[in-house]
């Protein structure tokens, strides 16, 4: 059985604070999407998150593919239609602007898309949940790290620390979460500082913060940086987390074949994310600049997120949980997240037989890859410790190298890996604790260090 989802400990910021905050209007212009009619121009405003790279099907990715505007075109309608794609830093601002009326289409995580129907059932705007783009059923896309020479090794560590992350988000759940399955509590034994994820890597780099919890990209990049290492993976939680697409509902109504249009876009979207994992990754870096290597940890093969459209079960189940946990935060009331949840727009989009295949795929079993220098495939391997020998005869060929961890599946960098020998086997792990738990179950299992591991695999 799951456990009961805590609540959030109280934000740093008073919660009508950031109620306000989020409903402040920006001053981006909106779509017009409202016009219609032949020889007309419809501007249809879509709101994304580019560095968010498990929204990359609803945004960088489709944005740089080109795929909405084809599907547009397509419908031969008569009207003229523009694209207004919007870059936000968090799924809030998004919210705040489709409640001003001035955008159509957005993308952001499970805990934001939440907020977004509560406010826009509040401020009497209405949204739907239409789509699914990335996903973790075991919570791995949410990390919790400390500076490299940090003497943190574990979550109760944190006891009388300052700990960065964003109130109201998954990884602000993932933390409040972890520190009371260890006994402690977020609102007493840390000091919390409520922080957007740049400005808490740099609180996190300056020793002004602890500790940083953060969603995907931020873990893997700050990593891959070296300026960060983890202390906590999401997926031990085994909570499903998410993100995916919200549409206002009287643009739903009043347009329903382009949203479609943009939801079969997102099936091609994710298909091509699919069939070329490297091309994707090396597009959506070039797009957001950030690492290569850090957006295929995330979006690769054998990634931490799963791309899929479809609305599972499992996604709807953990929001429904997640509502008290908000409400608790004093950032939502109550939310029908059945209500919220439609998904007769991405049916017809994919055809109902490729919708209810989806909606039974599983994620593919995890499996370490490695990315050499210059290739557009990466290889795969059966066991770490066959990578790790691959690595050891091939060290300056190689581009990035991954490994899913022993318990959860997370995929993380090789080399920043916690690793154990056990017996002749060599495993790794995304945090120590983990380690720690696996070595304390099997006799003679040891942790070792990377070049030490290197050392026994070759």
């Amino acid at each position: 059985m799951k456990p009961k989802r805590p609540a959030l400990s109280s934000p740093a910021l008073p919660a009508t604070a950031a109620a306000v905050v989020l409903l402040l209007p920006l001053t981006a212009c909106g779509g017009d999407a409202s016009a219609g009619g032949n020889g007309s121009t419809v501007t249809v405003t879509v709101g994304y998150q580019s560095r968010t790279i498990n929204t990359v099907t609803a945004g960088t990715l489709l944005r740089s593919l080109g795929y909405f505007e084809k599907q547009l075109n397509s419908l031969n309608d008569g009207v003229t239609y523009k694209v207004d794609w919007q870059d936000y830093a968090t799924g809030a601002p998004i919210t705040a602007q489709m409640t001003a009326g001035k955008i159509d289409i957005g993308s952001m995580g499970d805990f934001p898309l939440l907020i977004n129907a509560a406010r826009g059932k509040q401020l009497g705007k209405p949204t739907r949940l239409v789509s699914v783009t990335g996903y973790n059923l075991r919570g791995g896309l949410n990390t919790i790290v400390v500076a490299p020479g940090s003497s943190l090794t574990s979550l109760k560590d944190l006891k009388g620390k300052k700990v960065s992350t964003s109130v109201g988000s998954a990884a602000d759940g993932t933390l409040v979460r972890a520190l009371q399955r260890t006994g402690l509590d977020p609102a007493e034994d840390i000091e919390k500082l409520n922080q957007q994820p740049a400005v808490g890597a740099s609180a996190l780099d300056a020793g002004s913060a602890d500790a940083l919890s953060q969603f995907v990209a931020w873990p893997g990049l700050l990593a891959r940086q070296g300026k960060a290492k983890a202390l906590y993976d999401g997926a031990q939680l085994d909570l499903p987390t998410f993100h995916g697409v919200t549409a206002a509902e009287d643009f739903a109504k009043k347009h329903p074949a382009v949203l479609e249009a943009f939801l079969k876009a997102q099936k091609q979207a994710t298909d091509y994310l699919d069939a070329h994992p490297v091309a994707a990754a090396e597009k959506v870096a070039k797009a957001t600049g950030l690492p290569a290597e850090t957006v295929y940890l995330y979006n690769g093969a054998q990634g931490i997120a799963t791309f899929d459209p479809a609305i599972k079960r499992q996604l709807v189940a953990a929001l429904k949980e997640d509502v008290s946990v908000l409400k608790d935060a004093k950032l939502t009331g109550d939310v029908d997240v059945d209500a919220f949840v439609d998904d007769r727009y991405v049916k017809k989009a994919l055809g109902q037989a490729e919708y209810t295949r989806r909606l039974a795929a599983t994620p593919p079993k995890p499996a370490g890859e490695v990315w050499p220098k210059g290739a557009r495939k990466t290889l795969a391997f059966p066991s770490p410790t066959a990578l790790l020998r691959h690595l050891a005869g091939h060290g300056d060929e190689v581009r990035a190298a991954y490994v899913p961890d022993t318990t959860t599946g997370t995929l993380w960098f090789a080399d920043q890996s916690v690793w154990v020998a056990d017996g002749g086997e060599l495993l790794p792990f995304v945090a120590p604790e983990t380690a720690r738990a696996y070595v304390a179950g099997h006799g003679g299992a040891r942790v070792v260090t990377y070049a030490e591991a290197l050392e026994r695999a070759s």
